[in-house]
């Protein structure tokens, strides 16, 4: 299987939307809170995402919010983690929001998932608590280039 990564099109919308209604962790309470419209906005006005394709499916996608400087998704469709998708997304993503900007950027996840594991590994560095009991992680463009 071969994966293609690539910038996220207004045309991945709908697979978009399956791989994050698809995931075991940090599940949506209510789906229809994140419309396509949402998306859409986020991908063209805010910021820019990436898919990860394989055999023309989106298995895997990230979206960074230039404006609130906030990771806004990084998602990866059960049966395909483990393989590196969501490593090169990030990776991906935040050499391109750092070449956009010095500002620090942000994001939150679900205490005790895999992703808290990904993201504390990755380098980010834990700040608090946002929102619903959700841990916010913080990464500065000096702690990504010396990562």
């Amino acid at each position: 299987m071969k994966m293609l990564f690539r910038e996220a099109r207004i045309t991945d919308i709908p697979q978009i939307q399956v791989v994050r209604n698809l995931v075991k962790e940090n599940i949506l309470s209510n789906p229809a809170l994140v419309t396509d419209k949402d998306c859409e906005n986020y991908l063209v006005n805010r910021g820019k995402g990436w898919v990860c394709e394989i055999d023309g499916s989106v298995v895997g996608f990230a979206i960074v919010d230039l404006i609130d400087h906030n990771v806004w998704a990084l998602f990866v469709q059960p049966g395909f983690d483990k393989r590196g998708i969501g490593k090169i997304l990030h990776d991906n993503m935040l050499d391109w929001y750092f070449a956009q900007t010095d500002s620090t950027i942000w994001l939150s996840t679900t205490p005790g998932t895999r992703a808290e594991k990904f993201y504390h590994k990755a380098g980010w560095q834990k700040v608090g608590l946002h929102g619903r009991g959700e841990i916010k992680f913080e990464m500065s463009v000096v702690n990504w280039k010396w990562k």
